[in-house]
């Protein structure tokens, strides 16, 4: 690992026009798990099981609002997960005017509490929450302390989290800003990230740039098309190789 570490580190300092693109992985360092690797959900008033991706699409919000709440808050947000080395890394890069952008398919908001400006949240954020009727605005906490379904203090409307369930499209302007960023891209590092779940993953089709660099624990479908790949916990490997590019 030594070498590629060295190797990133090279990248890292070389480089200019920096894009994260991370998932699932870049957060479990903060204590947070890919919440796909969950049991499911069964539900006795209902007498079914219930798959991770079934309980957070469009239709269980619709259809068992109370049984995909209680999954949601259980499994999706966690309020005193902080930043690791990773985001900060990250953030760190930014405030050196190196990376231009992150694209994260996690809902989780610590890039930003990390200090990072510019993010794309592909998925959205657990952070805020909106009336399907009036669109006011609720925080997590809000959703945390409702008892089963959060409900609106100004109209009575369901709330729902601005989170991109399945069968739901992703947001247009999020989508196109994270397509210009990866295709001006010098360096692309993709981070924590299966690249399974698209249209998300299908984004880094768009870099054309000189350094593809590819650190997920698991082995990707785009590991033969990276110029570098580290297969370890990408929150050491950053830590590790910030502080061979540029000190503590």
């Amino acid at each position: 690992m030594d070498e590629k570490v060295q190797e990133l580190a090279k990248i890292l300092k070389e480089s200019n026009r920096i894009v994260f693109f991370g998932g699932a992985g870049v957060s479990t360092a903060s204590g947070i798990p890919d919440f796909r690797s969950s049991d499911g959900l069964y539900s006795k008033k209902l007498n079914r099981n219930f798959t991770p991706e079934q309980a957070v699409s469009h239709t269980f919000f619709m259809r068992y609002p109370e049984e995909f709440f209680d999954f949601y808050k259980h499994n999706l947000i966690y309020p005193y997960a902080k930043p690791n080395t990773c985001h900060t890394a990250l953030a760190r890069l930014e405030k050196l005017g190196k990376l231009k952008a992150v694209v994260t398919q996690n809902i989780d908001g610590l890039h930003q509490a990390a200090g990072s400006k510019k993010v794309y949240e592909l998925h959205g954020s657990v952070l805020r929450n909106y009336c399907t009727k009036c669109h006011a605005f609720y925080d997590e906490k809000f959703i945390l302390k409702s008892a089963g379904i959060p409900v609106c203090k100004e109209c009575g409307g369901r709330v729902k989290p601005d989170v991109v369930l399945y069968e739901e499209g992703l947001d247009e302007e999020t989508v196109s800003g994270a397509i210009h960023a990866i295709s001006q891209a010098h360096t692309l590092i993709i981070g924590g990230t299966s690249l399974i779940v698209y249209p998300a993953a299908g984004l880094i089709d768009y870099f054309s740039g000189k350094n593809l660099v590819l650190i997920n624990k698991g082995v990707t479908s785009a590991d033969n098309r990276a110029d570098l790949v580290i297969h370890e916990d990408i929150a050491a490997v950053m830590k590790e190789a910030m502080e061979l590019a540029f000190g503590e």
